[in-house]
């Protein structure tokens, strides 16, 4: 089956699907309020995003340290940013995509 990306005004979902027609179903299930505004059938069956497109280097504890954080805020994205900012000292920017990233990887 292949992979698909679409995006909406607000999410970029990734999921397997027949054809585009299913892959819109997908979006319409997942999130009847938003259309499709872009449906990509991917080349192949994985799906990668770079760190560094992320802005997001030097990955060597950052996500120890970032999951350390959720654990304390008890998965408060906002007060795990926080905490993520003062036991690095990184901006406000580059905490908020370390802390989202993983919270979708299911820290």
């Amino acid at each position: 089956m292949p992979l698909f990306e679409i995006e909406t005004e607000s999410h970029i979902i990734i999921t397997w699907a027949a054809d585009q027609d299913a892959a819109a179903v997908v979006v319409h299930d997942c999130y009847p309020n938003e259309k499709p505004l872009r449906i990509t059938k991917r080349p192949r069956d994985t799906w990668v995003i770079s760190k560094g497109a992320l802005g997001i280097t030097n990955t060597s504890d950052m996500c120890h340290t970032a999951r350390d954080c959720l654990h304390k805020a008890h998965g408060d994205k906002v007060h795990a940013i926080r905490l993520y900012m003062h036991e690095t000292g990184t901006d406000l920017e580059r905490a908020r995509k370390v802390i989202e990233s993983n919270m979708v990887m299911g820290w």
